[in-house]
């Protein structure tokens, strides 16, 4: 599974990149979305990977990320209440499946598959330079590092 996060606004993006950004979910600086590791996903990566930062996620991380900025369609804090109704045991049974990829998280219904992630505490290194130097690009097992400052 890829972690894929927007890093750069909107002003003067090429209109196919932006439509690429828009087709991954990734509407807002600091949206997050889950991918799977697949050619389209990883050529759709390509296109945009001057305004993005990707890399493989652990569950862990992923564990914590839906526990706290999971959310519902209308805005709702995701509880066990909530996972229950989307046909869940617990949260954690819901990351273990879509992470093991038995469910898509784009298919479960009344699900956001977009987190809404807050700016990395210590602030990014370079949002016009790739990693390490800066924030774009291909962070591999460390964009879970980058993931756990914007929880």
């Amino acid at each position: 599974m890829l972690a894929v996060i927007r890093i750069r606004g909107k002003v003067n993006v090429n209109k196919k990149i932006e439509d690429t950004l828009k087709m991954l979910r990734l509407n807002n600086v600091n949206n997050c979305v889950i991918v799977p590791e697949e050619p389209t996903y990883l050529g759709m990566i390509e296109k945009c990977k001057d305004y993005i930062a990707y890399g493989n996620i652990k569950y862990e991380t992923f564990f914590e990320m839906l526990k706290k900025r999971g959310r519902l369609i209308g805005d709702k804090r995701l509880n066990e209440d909530n996972v229950k109704k989307l046909g869940f045991q617990s949260i954690e049974d819901m990351a273990k499946q879509i992470f093991e990829g038995k469910v898509k998280i784009n298919k479960i219904e009344g699900f956001n598959p977009v987190f809404r992630l807050t700016p990395p505490s210590g602030g990014h290194k370079s949002i016009k330079e790739h990693y390490p130097r800066g924030s774009l690009g291909n962070w591999g097992e460390n964009i879970n590092d980058l993931i756990i400052r914007m929880i």
